[in-house]
């Protein structure tokens, strides 16, 4: 009997993952991996970035964060993570072999990638939640003066000092790079929230949001769960319409769940906000030569504009067949388990748990699927 043949696309942390796991259980899979280095994503991340989850519950499979690295892992603490990591299991990612095919042909599948092609048994797809920035444009963008970039290129606020500073974006990278930006000496700082948002402090009740929501929330009815957080959170944040951050009508956990939608989830920004020191204006109706026109009719002068405006998975442009495995966003509908024959897809949720601690557990379950199904 051969040997599977398995091909694990991507060497951040959920390629790495599964086939640390495979690898336990006796496979050799191929990593192929588009950049140059392992985490190449965590690597191109803006500077202050940390994780939002302890490292305690943030660890992947055979190997825990060494001693001296902080409660939230910085940057290049996770990047030194994933380094060790490969080596430890002598994971061997054959780098600069981007993938722009994959498609089953007969009992197998076929990849089509830049040193030439290769057939697999089972190939797992772990090329990342943030693969492809997500760019909308807008009116009279031609025609700005200022600068445009997307928060994939922001390292940090040093080259924006004294300038007038806009993030568009509610998610947690625009709250923490107009944070950032702040730091750096930005002369102002406005931030674009288009729609209501929930707003988490990364600590609660004394423990890491991670740790409630592992502890509790996520065995409770999802009704029960928002009640419980809802009353939280308006203990611990307060209303703060008046700062124009709208709370929105679904609970936290329900729009987690339905809509894929995590809160804000705060490390100091919502208390510049407060102070006046960051200004949170409404979405963005037209550009003109000087800045935005937001859609109460206002006029924001600015000299930079950072795009917080997320990412897409990219994941159709190279799986052929991908109709009905994928959801409108282009992310995969089914995690952790066979998605078709020989198919399946590792590290696109984004659950309140964390996103390390689920691609650990599904790194492992997928690896005994693959392992356990014969050939």
């Amino acid at each position: 009997m051969s040997e599977k043949r398995v091909v694990v696309l991507g060497a951040g942390p959920s390629g790495l993952a599964v086939a640390a796991c495979l690898r336990r259980r006796g496979l050799n899979p191929t990593i192929l991996e588009r950049s140059e280095a392992v985490g190449s994503t965590w690597r191109n991340h803006y500077r202050r970035l940390h994780l939002h989850t302890v490292k305690e519950h943030s660890a992947l499979p055979g190997l825990g964060w060494p001693e001296q690295v902080p409660t939230y892992p910085a940057r290049q603490d996770v990047v030194d993570y994933l380094e060790a990591y490969a080596a430890k299991f002598e994971l061997l990612p054959r780098f600069g072999e981007e993938v722009t095919r994959v498609r089953r042909e007969g009992d197998a599948w076929e990849l089509t990638h830049t040193s030439g092609s290769t057939r697999a048994d089972a190939v797992v797809v772990c090329t990342g939640y943030n693969r492809v920035p997500h760019e909308p444009t807008w009116p009279g963008e031609e025609g700005f003066t200022g600068a445009i970039l997307h928060a994939s290129k922001y390292l940090d606020g040093s080259p924006f000092r004294g300038k007038r500073a806009l993030v568009v974006g509610a998610g947690n990278t625009g709250a923490e790079i107009a944070l950032d930006l702040w730091e750096h000496g930005a002369s102002s700082v406005e931030l674009c929230i288009r729609g209501p948002v929930h707003v988490v402090p990364r600590d609660l009740l004394g423990l890491p949001a991670q740790i409630t929501s592992l502890r509790i929330m996520q065995h409770l009815p999802p009704k029960l769960a928002d009640k419980i957080t809802l009353s939280l959170l308006r203990f611990v944040v307060g209303d703060l319409s008046r700062w124009g951050i709208r709370r929105p009508k679904l609970g936290p956990v329900s729009q987690v769940l339905r809509e894929k939608q995590i809160p804000l989830i705060d490390v100091g920004t919502v208390a510049l906000i407060r102070q006046g020191k960051i200004v949170v204006i409404p979405g963005i109706e037209r550009f003109d030569a000087e800045g935005v026109h937001t859609v109460d009719g206002a006029a924001h002068p600015v000299d930079v504009v950072i795009l917080a405006t997320g990412y897409r998975a990219g994941i159709a442009a190279f799986l052929e067949g991908s109709e009905g495995l994928l959801d409108e966003r282009g992310y995969p509908t089914v995690f952790g388990a066979e998605a078709a024959p020989g198919l399946f897809f590792v590290g696109f949720r984004n659950p309140l748990t964390g996103q390390i601690h689920d691609i650990a557990r599904e790194a492992e379950r997928v690896a005994a699927a693959i392992a356990g199904g014969g050939r």
